[in-house]
């Protein structure tokens, strides 16, 4: 059973003609959401093609597994994700992965709670120290500045993982207030 951080970027935000071009994951402690294992990021630049990267994931992970505790993903609008994955695998040949049908857990709803319920200011970039949002990865990508990509991918991946350990650590304390109030 494994607790996965994951997240991809594309070239756009249209699944259906927009490619992904890296996913990255790793392992989290179930119990504490630290980072168990190294981060890994599976690169289009590295690869023949979108669906060799797919392909590579699919391998490298176990997304596809019959037993949906064995890759159980925990991002930040995990709904992003799934659209993408869906709808390549789809256009590549491949069964598509489909990450909401099993465990999964988006702290993006937290990060709207957070926010006072409104979605406008409740994202990564706002929540932690991440220093940007992801809008100018499609611009990177088209001018090959993978180095910079990858920085992002590195700082965006550390601060969900800082946010998401102090929820790991915060909210039991929450249940156990909520009790005591009820």
């Amino acid at each position: 059973m494994g607790n996965f951080y994951l997240d991809i970027e594309t070239t756009g935000l249209d699944p259906k003609n927009d490619k992904i071009i890296t996913i990255q994951f790793t392992e989290l402690d179930r119990n504490t959401g630290e980072q168990v294992g190294v981060l890994k990021i599976l690169k289009l630049w590295n690869y023949s093609s979108e669906k060799e990267l797919i392909k590579d994931f699919i391998l490298k992970s176990d997304i596809q597994d019959p037993y949906p505790f064995s890759f159980v993903p925990i991002g930040y609008n995990l709904g992003f994700e799934h659209k993408f994955f869906y709808e390549r695998c789809k256009v590549n040949g491949l069964e598509p992965i489909d990450i909401l049908n099993n465990p999964f857990i988006d702290l993006r709803a937290v990060g709207v709670i957070m926010n006072q319920g409104e979605f406008k200011g409740s994202g990564l970039d706002t929540i932690t120290d991440k220093r940007q949002n992801g809008s100018m990865i499609p611009k990177l990508y088209t001018e090959e500045k993978y180095q910079e990509i990858e920085d992002y991918i590195t700082d965006e991946a550390k601060n969900f993982i800082k946010f998401a350990s102090w929820l790991y650590k915060e909210l039991p304390s929450l249940l156990i207030k909520y009790k005591s109030e009820m």
